[in-house]
């Protein structure tokens, strides 16, 4: 059984297994019975603290040392974060193309605006004014793409935020994005903790956070609300607290349609969990979270059927605003043939690497799940997140930002650099997060079109 990322925070390395146990490098779930990570320090320190004959402490002073525990547990994932996030901002602004002063006028905000771009304008318009009732139609008579293509998870978080604070829709969204990628960052950590060791939970958070187009974590996009949740029930799932799974699944498919690889990777680790204990009134309670789960994304599709009296209404609106359609992956493949032989502008080349070198992460994560080094639903979640990605016709340049929340493309590198020589980590993430935090400030500032 795989130790508990609270009893690996201090581990430069894992210890040898007994002889009756399971080898560490395959990533069983915890007992939900097991405390965090931080609890687990506050636990150690609080023990060696206290002589083998002194008293007790209060239970105040238990708790305030598991919470202490706790945030010291946090500052590397938040600290790994905020200076991501700091760069990201600069390089933003750096790469910005000065702007003409203009007497009288108000200061411009050229970095707020880009975080407010594109799909950030859809997100605000719906948390401001809601969702239309009827298809919107062009001059021509032609059939529009609509707001109602967006899932409503992350627009009721920032009406929320607005009703509370008062202050702008945009501001808002910027800070829901921010908050959800901080805590973002943390899960991240504790799960490849719990899955691996410390060092490859940080490792892991680094990756996530500056992998190409991680931009989106600093924009009003839904990406990091999303991943916020779905990574939330991996880590709860592989706790086995399986109705927390299931409300974070449920989130998650009411912020984006990748929320059905979250509900899909839920069902496999019931099918494990029950498949391995054959006793116990609670076993059933995986499958209750995996179904709850999985109405997230139905119940969206369904709703805006019955709002627009069409049973197939956000396919149509998808395919009108953004051409995006299931094609079982013609038009990448496609694409991807065409930037390699004939590609003149690098944009277009780089996001044709990007996704086979996805398509190749995948499959070497696929085979660490054979060899037990890698959690199979972790897996299937990230196939299907992939699928849901290469599988539909649409803009090619949007695709690095759609690969954000595979997150198991980024394991298997996780997993090397989490055994390699310390220098040799370091070395490689800073070129790893240079290029990804550059990639993505490139898209939003000097490309043209919609990331």
């Amino acid at each position: 059984m795989t130790a508990h990322p609270a009893e690996r925070v201090e581990r430069a390395e894992d210890p040898p297994d007994p002889p009756d146990a399971p080898h560490t490098s395959r990533p069983d779930p915890v007992d939900e019975s097991t405390g965090d990570g931080a609890d687990a320090v506050a636990e150690e320190e609080t023990d060696e603290a206290q002589p083998a004959d002194a008293a007790q402490p209060p239970p105040e002073a238990g708790r305030m040392a598991r919470w202490r525990g706790r945030l010291r547990w946090m500052l590397a994932p938040l600290g790994i974060y905020a200076v991501t996030r700091i760069v990201q901002l600069w390089l933003i602004d750096w790469m910005l193309p000065p702007a003409a002063a203009v007497p009288l006028t108000p200061p411009a905000t050229p970095v707020r605006d880009k975080l407010l771009a594109w799909d950030a304008v859809w997100f605000v318009r719906i948390a401001v004014e809601g969702y239309p009732r009827s298809y919107q139609y062009g001059p021509d008579g032609k059939l529009l793409g609509s707001i109602l293509a967006f899932f409503p998870g992350y627009p009721l978080l920032i009406r929320l935020g607005h009703a509370v604070t008062r202050a702008d829709a945009g501001s808002v969204a910027i800070a829901i994005a921010w908050i959800s990628a901080a805590i973002l960052a943390v899960l991240v950590c504790a799960l490849g903790t719990a899955m691996w060791d410390r060092r490859t939970g940080l490792v892991l958070t680094a990756l996530v956070c500056t992998q190409p187009m991680s931009v989106v974590f600093s924009m009003g996009y839904s990406e990091p609300v999303f991943l916020m949740f779905a990574v939330g029930a991996l880590l709860a799932a592989y706790r086995q607290r399986w109705i927390l799974a299931g409300v974070l699944g449920l989130a998650a498919g009411l912020t984006r349609p990748t929320g059905a690889a979250v509900a899909l990777a839920l069902l496999v680790a019931a099918v494990m969990h029950v498949s391995r204990r054959a006793n116990g009134p609670r076993r059933w309670w995986a499958f209750a979270g995996a179904a709850l789960a999985a109405t997230g994304v139905p119940a969206y599709l369904i709703w805006v059927g019955l709002r627009v009296g069409e049973a197939s209404a956000w396919f149509k609106v998808q395919s009108a605003g953004w051409g995006t359609s299931y094609d079982n992956g013609a038009m990448v493949l496609s694409f991807i043939r065409d930037a390699l032989r004939t590609g003149s502008g690098w944009v277009d080349v780089s996001v044709a690497w990007l996704l086979l070198l996805a398509a190749a992460c995948a499959v070497l994560a696929v085979w660490l799940s054979i060899e037990g080094r890698v959690w199979p639903p972790l897996v299937v979640y990230g196939l299907v997140a992939l699928t849901l990605v290469v599988g539909q016709a649409g803009y090619y340049h949007s695709k690095p930002r759609l690969l954000v929340p595979v997150l198991v493309t980024l394991v298997p590198a996780a997993l090397a650099l989490g055994r390699a020589r310390p220098r040799t980590a370091v070395a490689v993430l800073l070129a790893f997060g240079l290029f990804g935090m550059w990639y993505g400030a490139y898209l939003l500032t000097v490309w043209r079109y919609a990331v």
